[in-house]
């Protein structure tokens, strides 16, 4: 089966076609003959070598197939969407039964593999680990990523008073705005408490989700009131934010909090109330996935330089 793989550490440029033996499925194992693969931060990380020494790190000795999820057909026909620690950039993958879910026939394979690892990663941000309360009001960065765009949306549904995104140009603020958001600012981290305090009619925020880090992380922290609390879910800025006194969380009663959804899938499967309520309400429109560029698998390198890039907006996809 063709495949991308990658042979040693690195940046995108590891990534190489390769002709490899087709999988095998063992017990509680499905074969899933792979129609679309999603892209996400974990897949870089992965070609990197970060998270090799955790419970759920990829195992096996190099070369390695990423990937991390799957839109396909079984054997029998049916339509499903699969979660792997890694295989997806491939023709055909094995996924575990457990991560293994049908398809509601008006769910598209863009939109299904945005709701997977990303939406699952919005729904846990909101509820599990924010616990969003209605009225409160909710900073979202990055919103015209993947993960970003359903958090704002997922805002709304879960009854957010105010929900305040920041995107790095016009245009993803304006796709903010048009998902649901309130106001659309600048994230950069200049000028950012300033930013944020006026979207929210001078009050400081609630809820602040990022996935930015670094400087952005640091300003945020200075936007919220008293039981405020701030979820950090990535680094995509690949710089690090200062050190946080625990004195300060105390004198401030803010909470600061992270999240990485891979260990919770590991444990818990897919297959829960949680996906099922992402799925249908994507089906009944109430929630619109943001699917982006679509590339052919042979160029999986050049989709991992444009989400790096920050030149994406939504899901990005490759077609084996």
């Amino acid at each position: 089966m063709r495949a991308m793989q990658f042979g040693r550490f690195g940046g995108p440029e590891v990534l190489q076609e390769a002709d490899v033996p087709d999988p095998t499925a063992g017990p509680g194992q499905t074969l899933v003959q792979v129609e679309a693969a999603g892209v996400n931060f974990g897949d870089i990380k992965q070609i990197a070598g970060e998270h090799t020494d955790g419970p759920y790190a990829p195992q096996g000795p190099l070369p390695r197939i990423p990937g991390m999820e799957v839109v396909g057909r079984t054997a029998a026909g049916r339509r499903v969407l699969g979660y792997v620690p890694q295989g997806g950039y491939a023709t055909k993958t094995v996924v575990s039964d457990r991560h293994l879910v049908a398809l509601p026939p008006e769910v598209g394979a863009g939109e299904a593999l945005a709701v997977l690892v990303q939406g699952l990663t919005a729904w846990h941000l909101l509820r599990s680990v924010a616990r969003i309360r209605p009225g409160e009001s909710v900073v979202v960065h990055a919103a015209a990523g993947g993960t970003g765009s359903l958090a704002v949306q997922l805002a709304r549904e879960f009854g957010a008073g105010r929900i305040i995104a920041t995107a790095s140009s016009a245009q993803k603020r304006a796709l903010a705005l048009e998902l649901g958001a309130d106001a659309a600012i600048d994230g950069d981290a200049a000028g950012y408490r300033e930013r944020v305090l006026d979207a929210n009619h001078g009050r400081p925020a609630d809820i602040v989700l990022d996935a930015i880090g670094g400087p952005v992380l640091d300003a945020a922290l200075d936007t919220l009131g008293p039981l405020g609390r701030l979820v950090t879910y990535g680094a995509s800025s690949r710089q690090t934010a200062s050190a946080i006194a625990p004195s300060r969380l105390a004198v401030e009663s803010i909470t600061v909090a992270g999240f990485w959804v891979v260990p919770l899938i590991a444990r818990n499967g897919t297959a829960g109330a949680e996906l099922a309520q992402l799925l249908d309400l994507t089906a009944r429109g109430r929630l619109r996935p943001l699917v982006g560029a679509e590339y052919d698998l042979a160029r999986a390198r050049d989709a991992h330089e444009d989400l790096l890039g920050r030149r994406t907006k939504g899901k990005l996809v490759l077609r084996p």
